[in-house]
């Protein structure tokens, strides 16, 4: 199998693991710093799945502008005031969300 076909693979299985909740189903996750906030251009199962193969550069660049970051006080407020949904992904040991 080569490297293509296995991270098509990789990036179904992530697929497959995503998906909509309730955000104040994740309130511990924030209450333990392990929610992760995806911005809106990025996809979130490629943002997963750079986390699964741990491209730490990615991600480096993605928190340097802004795209990626724990998700703030004022957002989890927000949510779980409006009773919001999000679309989430686990990538152990963080939980990625999108809105």
């Amino acid at each position: 199998m080569n490297e293509s076909n296995r991270a098509d693979i990789t990036k179904e299985k992530v697929n497959l693991e995503t998906s909509k909740i309730a955000w104040k189903e994740l309130q511990r996750f924030f209450a333990s710093g392990t929610a992760v906030f995806v911005a809106a251009p990025l996809d979130l199962v490629d943002v997963a799945y750079q986390f699964s193969i741990d491209n730490k550069d990615l991600v480096a660049q993605w928190l340097q502008a802004n795209e990626l970051a724990l998700v703030s006080d004022q957002q989890a407020l927000e949510w779980l005031d409006s009773d919001a949904e999000v679309w989430a992904v686990v990538v152990k040991p963080w939980i990625l969300v999108q809105q």
